[in-house]
């Protein structure tokens, strides 16, 4: 499923199945604009016809890439000037200081989080704040250091829905280039004593939907969209997949615009040890 289209919550709320999905063996490559060495040699742990690839840095006379904002103004470690410069061997701009030379490195954000299941129904959470106020999520938000991705899902999922969980399984990894996000949500069960409710400022409501009553209109953000269509899916096939791509969205969309985003690279890993208990 290589370019799922994203059209907003229309698309979503007149979800057609989705064929299964194998794993796919792919190897995303880097940019065009980067010189890369191929090596068609054999090595332990790859297989034939797969290659090794090597950065090679940036090839002469390809496009730079546009300049981007700049962020940083003060140097961390000296409090000296910070220039936005253009370093060729890595082909990105960095934040480097002008004084000391220190560079200030803008990594992904991680965001986690929990899709919670009770008795066939999601729990879901409508944000108290912005963006996307007054929307439906699943709980999520930053993960914190010196936290694992499940802890910090968990934690979340507390801290906004006022729920205890039992972490089941990773269930969606979707990259959001675009917005410099990556999303890790899990399956996960709501545990004794089985209360959840609103905590503020974050959440104005917590609720438990049945899947055919999933708002999928006044969702907050595409990548829960596709999860949580996804789950919907998975639950009618009675299998469980593990879910990876990336949301390409337009520049300057909404977080959840219809037509704005589509899913590409998908990959879908079958999970066939469990199969999926219904209620009674």
């Amino acid at each position: 499923m290589n370019g799922l289209e994203g059209i907003g919550s229309a698309f979503i709320g007149h979800a057609a199945p989705i064929p299964p999905q194998p794993l796919l063996l792919r190897f995303i490559l880097p940019r065009p604009s980067l010189l890369l060495h191929q090596l068609p040699t054999r090595r332990a742990g790859h297989g034939p016809g797969q290659r090794v690839i090597h950065y090679m840095g940036h090839q002469a006379g390809a496009t730079q890439p546009p300049t981007p904002h700049k962020t940083i103004h003060f140097c961390s470690q000296c409090a000296g000037p910070v220039d936005l410069k253009f370093v060729s061997s890595e082909d990105r701009w960095r934040h480097i200081c002008s004084a000391c030379s220190h560079v200030h490195y803008l990594n992904p954000r991680n965001v986690v989080g929990c899709i919670v299941e009770h008795e066939d129904q999601v729990l879901l959470c409508r944000r108290g704040i912005q963006p996307q106020l007054g929307k439906w999520t699943v709980p999520a938000g930053y993960m914190e250091l010196q936290e694992s991705t499940a802890e910090g899902a968990a934690r979340e999922t507390l801290e906004e829905a006022g729920a205890a969980v039992e972490i089941v399984a990773p269930y969606v990894h979707f990259d959001i280039p675009g917005i410099g996000q990556a999303y890790l949500l899990f399956r996960a069960r709501l545990a004794p004593p089985f209360t959840f409710a609103a905590q503020a400022p974050e959440s104005l409501e917590t609720r438990l939907f049945p899947l055919e009553d999933i708002p999928w209109d006044e969702l907050a953000f595409s990548a829960v969209s596709l999860a949580l269509r996804y789950y919907v899916e998975d639950r009618r096939s009675q299998s469980w997949r593990m879910h990876h791509g990336v949301i390409r969205k337009q520049a300057g969309a909404g977080p959840n615009d219809p037509g704005s985003f589509k899913l590409t690279d998908y990959m879908g890993l079958p999970l066939g040890a469990e199969r999926i208990q219904t209620q009674a």
